[in-house]
């Protein structure tokens, strides 16, 4: 039995810890890109809007089994679809405030390096 687990671990650990390593150099890579993205600016139709909402629930008292119960966390992304005059559609991460003033429908001029949202202009 401890020679399973023996050999479990360590398979276990060094498959966690590539994970972590492997989402830091997609972060890293993407936001590198970005940076290396020019700024553009394009006229634009909003035609789409969505939020993606995801729950986690934690231990309270840093007890995995849940004995002193749980408490949740709940996290809101959103997102808006743009269409560009070529038919083209860009989506793009923004924030809760800049979701709540885009209405489907809307024109105007999208300002956007890579994957970076950064402003639209009526």
């Amino acid at each position: 039995m401890f020679g399973l687990m023996n050999a479990i671990f360590p398979i276990m650990f060094i498959t966690v810890v590539g994970i972590i390593i492997f989402s830091l150099v997609q972060g890293i890579i993407t936001w590198n890109k970005n940076n290396q993205s020019p700024r553009l600016t394009v006229p634009v139709v909003v035609v789409a809007k969505r939020e993606n909402i995801t729950h986690h629930q934690h231990a309270n008292a840093g007890d995995s089994s849940g004995a002193h119960g749980f408490h949740t966390t709940t996290s809101t992304s959103y997102y808006v679809t743009f269409q560009v005059e070529s038919g083209d559609r860009i989506e793009l991460c923004v924030s809760g405030t800049e979701y709540g003033m885009l209405v489907e429908g809307d024109t105007g001029r999208l300002t956007f390096q890579g994957t970076r949202y950064l402003s639209f202009e009526r």
